[in-house]
């Protein structure tokens, strides 16, 4: 039965960050608006770019590939502008205890 991994202390992904972890043998990239957190694929579905070095808006609930300019809806991996056409996975995760919690279903 899978269940949330922990990914990281709280502390280090205070509202408005971004960063990245490796859970499950992934690099997922982990946002933080005002205490929602999302978490995604972190390499970017069109061309091989680590979508957590691009440029995160919080109030957009975007990320924007740092190699392409592509952005992505955080909330479902669909990408908004091209040139990605394809999505990246999307994970439940939250913060509980001081910790940043992702779910992984293997």
């Amino acid at each position: 039965m899978a269940d949330f991994t922990d990914a990281a202390p709280a502390a280090d992904l205070p509202p408005g960050a971004a960063m990245h972890v490796t859970v499950a043998n992934r690099r997922i990239g982990v946002y933080n608006v005002d205490g929602e957190v999302y978490a995604m694929d972190d390499l970017c579905s069109h061309d091989s770019a680590w979508l957590s070095e691009g440029q995160f808006d919080p109030q957009a609930r975007t990320v924007r590939c740092p190699k392409h300019t592509s952005t992505f809806d955080l909330t479902t991996g669909r990408p908004r502008t091209l040139p990605a056409i394809r999505p990246v996975r999307t994970y439940p995760a939250k913060i509980e205890g001081g910790r940043v919690l992702i779910f992984i279903d293997t």
